[in-house]
Parts: C-alpha cells; structure tokens; sequence
C-alpha cells in the first residue's frame, strides 16, 4: 500500500508541477502549484514527516500561493496584454542562467557537506528541529526566502502594464 501510495503522490507532484509550467494561464498555473505542494506534503506524510506536511501546507500552499493569486489577479495577466521581451532582456535572461548553472556546478563540485549518513536522525519533537533550521540549514532557509522574493517580484514585472504615454501638446 505504501508503494502504491508513493507513486501516486509522486505522480501527482511531476504532473502538476508540468502543467504549472506548461500552462499559459497564470491563475491556472498557479493551482497547478498548489496541487503540486499538496503532494509533496503527501510524500513528507508517508516519509513520516508530518510536521514538514502541516508546515508545508500551512506555509507555501496557504501563504505563498495565496499571495501569488492575489498578486496574478491584481495585475493584468492576459497574454495579449503582456508585453514582448527585448533583445537585452533576452540576452541578460541568457547570461543570469548561465552564471547560475555554473554556480551549481561550482558549488556541486566543490561540496564539503557531511555525507547523508554523518547527519545525526532528527525525531519528531520541535527543538531539534528548530536547532537545525537556526543553526545547520540557516542560510539555505534564507535563500529560499530570498528566491521566493525574487519570484514575487517577477512575477510583478512580467505581468505589469505597459506605461500609457502621455501626449504633451
């Protein structure tokens, strides 16, 4: 039971988190997103990780979703209403993800991270937890704050209005 189980929470993940990107409208996407989380938050469940479930769910399927659809729903999101990119911003898309595939490269590569096995088992009460988000894991916690910021702000970007101009006679 637990097999099957996996596969289809794991099914239900890959699938939805396609359709967030393949799918053109964004209020779509992102439900997409939110059934995409819900089952991560299954495969924590089955994992035995119900705490990173709730705060999953509570967290990035309540909050952040949340914000994403207020944010999608208050900004003209249309795909005749949005904008075309510019050469330059094609250009600088190009040279962002190249620098950060080689940042991932480097940092892969360049790895001192314990082994898997060196890490000592955390149970289910909340200090050890908590000791390891605030001491261990603190800056990647932050980063993902930080990319959640820049997605946010993307997200504003992309969908704006072109600025009307303004004819002074």
């Amino acid at each position: 039971m637990s097999d099957f189980l996996f596969l289809v929470f794991a099914l239900l993940t890959v699938v939805s988190a396609g359709l967030v990107v393949l799918n053109r409208n964004a209020v779509n996407a992102a439900m997409f997103l939110l059934l995409s989380l819900a089952g991560v938050a299954g495969l924590f469940v089955l994992l035995d990780a119900a705490l990173l479930a709730f705060v999953l769910l509570l967290v990035y399927a309540g909050a952040v979703v949340a914000l994403f659809l207020f944010i999608i729903m208050l900004l003209d999101t249309r795909p005749e209403a949005l904008a075309r990119f510019k050469p330059a911003s094609v250009v600088a898309a190009a040279l962002g993800g190249g620098l950060l595939l080689l940042a991932l490269v480097t940092l892969i590569h360049h790895s001192e991270l314990p082994p898997p096995a060196a890490v000592p088992p955390v149970g289910s009460a909340l200090k050890p937890y908590a000791e390891q988000l605030f001491t261990t894991y603190l800056l990647p916690v932050e980063l993902v704050g930080f990319l959640l910021l820049v997605a946010m702000l993307g997200v504003m970007v992309i969908s704006r209005k072109p600025a009307a101009k303004e004819d002074v006679s």
